[in-house]
Order: structure tokens, then sequence, then C-alpha cells
């Protein structure tokens, strides 16, 4: 009998596929930039990975306001760097 099944998302930044739990989700709710711990809020999310490189990343932000569809205000891009991974 084959194992769970585990859902694959990939991160926007560097395209890698990986297990969903291993990402951190970003959602947009309430008109804001919110980090999903749970991968249960409502509203579009995108996927980010633990690498440093991917949140640092030139493109990022503009990468993930197009996966959200969301334009990202200064206050996003300032929580976006508060939740950078150290």
């Amino acid at each position: 009998m084959p194992g769970k099944h585990k859902p694959q998302r990939s991160c926007v930044v560097c395209r890698v596929k990986t297990d969903k739990r291993k990402l951190t989700r970003l959602v947009i709710a309430d008109g804001k930039l919110q980090m999903d711990e749970t991968g249960k809020m409502n509203g579009r999310g995108a996927y980010l990975c633990a690498s440093r490189d991917c949140w640092n990343h030139k493109s990022a932000q503009s990468l993930l306001a197009r996966a959200l569809r969301h334009e990202l205000s200064d206050c996003d891009r300032d929580c976006l760097r508060q939740m950078t991974p150290s």
C-alpha cells in the first residue's frame, strides 16, 4: 500500500518543488501581508522556501506580489523583511 500523499508546492522565487510543510506560506488577509503558520488561512497565498537567498533575492518582492495578485505596500515590504529567516 503506497504512503499517504504529501501536497507539493513550489517557491515563487527559486521554483523548487517540495513538501508543503517545508515552505512558508504568505497570505494577503485583511489587505495586508501575513505569515500563515497553519496553512489554512483564507486568502490567496504564495510560498517561499527557507533559503535566505529566496527571501532577499532582488526580484522576490515583485514575484511575491505577482503570485499574490496584490501590489505590496511599504508596510507589506517591511513585514516581509521582518519575517525573513535568520
